[in-house]
């Protein structure tokens, strides 16, 4: 057997798995959406949604009136501090606009991810959703999941092709992942901005407009009210902060889940539980991970609303342990520790090769 067969072999346990047995697979999940329906769970929350934008969108115009009253100030650093997280929350907005979570229609929740990402963050709706949804269609598959093919190596396997610099990374991943994602929201502009070059995207006049409405109007505003040096350094605080925040909140979702190889057949149910991680939690926790928190069941049925998650976790749970389907939720630390756990792992097989190659 090779390196690869071996890393991706298929459990001992379901080699024998009768033909029937996975044949009934198929209706598995039909079985569990018509729970989820019946319980009116699919149904649109617009109340929420409103009294959420609403929150949200008073706290960027106070965020932006204290920058302006506050004025030349070091103190500005506090501003970019909740700004940051502001961002953050505009983007869990965008993210639920993009699976049409709000309205359930096409256009009109469009136009929210424009508001919300392009007009206020900075982040082109039309790129995340588009990279976004093949992430959903094959999670931690390799070669075919855009979220596990970046900077990160999510297998053994994949960190031993590392060359150069990349390898370097690779090696040390779990110490650099929090330092990297300083650079993360540097890294959503950028891949903006790089679809609407590259003609990834549809409505590129309008996604681009907006983007650069939102880049104008921020410079703008921070270079007329600070000096070029606090200006400056504000914006690589609000913009590495921002990054970070939104790293940290996807970091517990699928790293150190299963891996799937390229081409992998998984029914949907368990391609998306086996590969998703639940966090615990509160209403503190669902408020600061934007309801990601619950990514079993957003996997599961990604137009849900996310207020709908929290009442629909234990419908899944119990349905996946009759079906005998492991179900992953943890506390917020054993998330962290799991999550860089596996990517120091996967580092260490990277040294490891490097080791019995020199060896030779």
């Amino acid at each position: 057997m090779t390196a690869k067969a071996a890393e991706y072999a298929v459990p001992a346990d379901r080699i024998d798995e009768p033909r029937r047995a996975r044949t009934t697979r198929s209706s598995d999940y039909s079985g569990l959406l018509r729970q989820v329906r019946d319980a009116g769970l699919l149904d649109r929350r617009p109340r929420y949604y409103i009294w959420k934008a609403a929150a949200v969108l008073l706290a960027l115009v106070a965020g932006w009136t204290a920058f302006v009253l506050i004025g030349e100030s070091w103190w500005q650093l506090g501003t970019a501090a909740f700004l940051a997280a502001v961002f953050a929350q505009l983007a869990f907005l965008g993210h639920d606009a993009g699976h049409r979570q709000i309205t359930g229609r096409r256009n009109r929740d469009y136009l929210l991810g424009i508001l919300f990402g392009n007009l206020a963050i900075g982040v082109g709706i039309g790129w995340w959703t588009s990279n976004h949804n093949r992430h959903h269609a094959h999670p931690n598959t390799e070669d075919a999941d855009p979220d596990i093919m970046g900077v990160l190596a999510h297998s053994s396997l994949r960190a031993r092709t590392g060359q150069g610099l990349r390898r370097v990374i690779f090696r040390y991943q779990g110490w650099l992942f929090f330092p990297m994602l300083l650079l993360e929201g540097w890294s959503l502009h950028f891949s903006s901005v790089r679809a609407i070059v590259r003609r990834d995207i549809p409505r590129r006049g309008l996604e681009g407009a907006t983007l650069f409405a939102h880049a104008a109007g921020y410079l703008t505003v921070v270079f007329l009210v600070l000096p070029p040096l606090q200006a400056l350094v504000f914006t690589v605080v609000q913009q590495g902060l921002f990054g970070l925040y939104m790293g940290s909140t996807f970091a517990p979702n699928h790293k150190g889940m299963e891996v799937l190889p390229a081409g992998d057949n998984t029914d949907y149910l368990r391609r998306q539980v086996l590969t998703a991680r639940n966090v615990r939690g509160g209403f503190v926790v669902d408020t600061a991970f934007g309801g990601l928190n619950y990514q079993i069941e957003h996997h599961l049925f990604p137009s849900m609303p996310r207020p709908n998650l929290r009442r629909a976790q234990p419908i899944v749970a119990a349905y996946c342990a009759d079906l005998g389907v492991p179900y992953c939720e943890t506390g917020v630390i054993a998330s962290y520790a799991q999550s860089i756990g596996h990517l120091n792992t996967v580092g260490r097989s990277t040294r490891t090769a490097v080791a019995a190659g020199s060896a030779l």
